[in-house]
């Protein structure tokens, strides 16, 4: 489905609504306010209960994203600068070259 991509809240409730079983962590209260900070940094549901009981969920909005995933963005913005300056062309060059296509792609649509 494809609101299982979207990362907005609201995506939980249409995903629950549409009999998707989201599989939430489940903590206590306590727990939940002992260990508030690290939970806020989960990419999954949290349940949290009182005396067995879910008294309320917390659905992340987006999860943080991996440290690799970061220096593996930085080394490809890196490659491309060096592939930019090798070749003599300017980001306005190629910036306009890109919008030219994307102008010629939705004609053609």
């Amino acid at each position: 489905m494809r609101c299982l991509k979207l990362r907005y809240p609201l995506c939980a409730i249409m995903c629950t609504q549409s009999n998707i079983a989201m599989q939430a962590q489940k903590v206590g209260i306590r727990e939940f306010r002992e260990k508030l900070t690290s939970l806020l940094g989960a990419s999954h549901p949290v349940a949290i209960t009182r005396h067995g009981e879910t008294v309320g969920y917390y659905i992340p909005a987006r999860p943080r994203p991996k440290d690799s995933d970061l220096v593996a963005l930085r080394t490809a913005a890196a490659q491309l600068d060096a592939l930019i300056a090798s070749k003599g062309v300017s980001e306005e060059e190629l910036l306009r070259e890109f919008k030219q296509s994307r102008r010629r792609g939705k004609v053609r649509r």
